[in-house]
């Protein structure tokens, strides 16, 4: 048989029975609008992330210590919060090649901020050094001086109070300990590279603080025997070629004769990561999350293979004596077969080429509302296509091979 007739007469019989069709191919328009629709907002929310992290933190070397076999619940973060390097440690991994600057951070327990007659409650600030500033960050204003009494705001924080918080501001942050303290706002930033945490934004509000003179935590040095400044994290910054080269020296000191490696806790062991390693990570599990989330959805196409088949086995059943009459006239086996295989795989088709463009729309939606850039992920849309017209083959082979062995002489009896 021509390919062209087994099109016109396979359209001919979808045509006939449109509400049939129709609802076979929803079914269709639903596994794979969902397939790509999940598939794109992974892709778009892996692209804003890692680009975040790539274009603000390049050349940065995180260190954090790290649990190695702690896995109960909050166990990784408090590994992290453990302040094991200390001042020595800061001043020998600046002095060391292709480094630019070591930024150090440390947590000052607070209780509460006040800012005019509104206080909010407020965990913990930040105590870092200057260098974790740049113009890129600053919204407005400046970075601080180390030992004024001075405080960096990002937008979210700077949003707490009914009265939104300036440049020249002066707040009062009630301690943990009970003291009051004021500082003046000199600036405002909406992200800094001051660790791998503020990497991800400012949607949390947060509070930059001098470590001179509001951090306090000290522990006696193993390698000076005084007391000197501890802090649970680092980050390096690197020069841009050197990148690999200083997160290898880097390792290789905190692991070696460093204070950090004599103060760490039984089961911590310490973590030194560059950009590239944490983009790999986040990388590994928004894939994992998107992969496993699509593979829920590819079950919708599986349930539309099964109405592809009913629905085709259903029309085998009701065309019997047409099946009868067409052999009856010289149709062979292998015509028949082609026949219902084509009405099939029409429906498949159908419903791969609806389904995409509901599922990009979906996914727009969602990209929209989590404010994240849109990126479509054409190889899944490449595969939801492709799987929609297999699903249209596969569903229809039992058909048409059955249609095909239908006897014409028990056809033409059938009623």
């Amino acid at each position: 048989m021509d390919p062209s007739e087994a099109l016109r007469i396979a359209t001919r019989s979808i045509r006939a029975h449109r509400l049939r069709s129709g609802l076979t191919v929803v079914g269709m328009v639903i596994g794979i609008a969902s397939v790509v629709a999940f598939a794109t907002f992974g892709a778009s929310v892996q692209a804003a992330v890692i680009g975040d992290i790539g274009e603000t933190n390049a050349n940065n070397v995180f260190v954090t210590p790290a649990s190695v076999e702690d896995d109960s619940p909050g166990g990784e973060e408090l590994a992290a919060t453990r302040p094991v390097f200390t001042e020595i440690d800061v001043e020998r991994l600046r002095e060391a090649p292709g480094v630019d600057a070591v930024i150090p951070q440390g947590l000052v327990g607070l209780s509460s901020v006040t800012y005019g007659n509104q206080t909010v409650a407020q965990r913990q600030a930040t105590a870092t050094v200057p260098a974790t500033f740049t113009p890129a960050d600053t919204v407005a204003g400046r970075g601080f001086e180390s030992g004024a009494s001075e405080a960096v705001l990002n937008e979210a924080a700077a949003r707490s109070f009914e009265r939104n918080v300036t440049v020249g501001s002066t707040l009062q942050l009630t301690l943990a300990s009970g003291d009051t303290r004021n500082v003046t706002v000199v600036g405002i930033v909406s992200g800094t590279r001051g660790g791998f945490l503020s990497g991800f934004g400012d949607e949390q509000p947060r509070i930059y603080l001098p470590v001179d003179p509001f951090y306090s935590t000290v522990v006696e040095s193993p390698s000076v025997g005084a007391d000197v400044r501890v802090y649970p994290q680092l980050t390096v910054v690197a020069e841009p070629d050197a990148v690999p080269a200083v997160k290898d020296r880097t390792e290789a000191y905190l692991t070696g004769g460093s204070d950090a490696a004599q103060l760490l806790a039984e089961g911590v062991e310490i973590r030194v990561q560059t950009s590239e390693d944490v983009v790999g990570a986040i990388q590994d599990v928004i894939s994992q999350i998107t992969r496993f989330v699509t593979g829920i959805a590819v079950i919708s196409l599986v349930v539309a293979a099964i109405g592809i088949a009913n629905i085709t086995l259903v029309s085998v059943t009701e065309r019997t004596k047409e099946i009868g009459i067409m052999k009856a006239v010289g149709a062979t086996n292998r015509d028949t077969m082609q026949l219902f295989l084509t009405e099939s795989v029409l429906l498949g088709t159908l419903g791969a080429v609806l389904g995409v463009p509901v599922g990009l729309a979906v996914a727009l939606g969602a990209t929209r509302f989590a404010d994240v850039g849109f990126t479509p992920a054409v190889d899944w849309i490449g595969f939801a296509v492709v799987v929609g017209i297999g699903v249209g083959i596969v569903a229809g082979l039992y058909p048409a091979w059955r249609a095909s062995k239908v006897d014409p002489i028990d056809a033409l009896r059938y009623k």
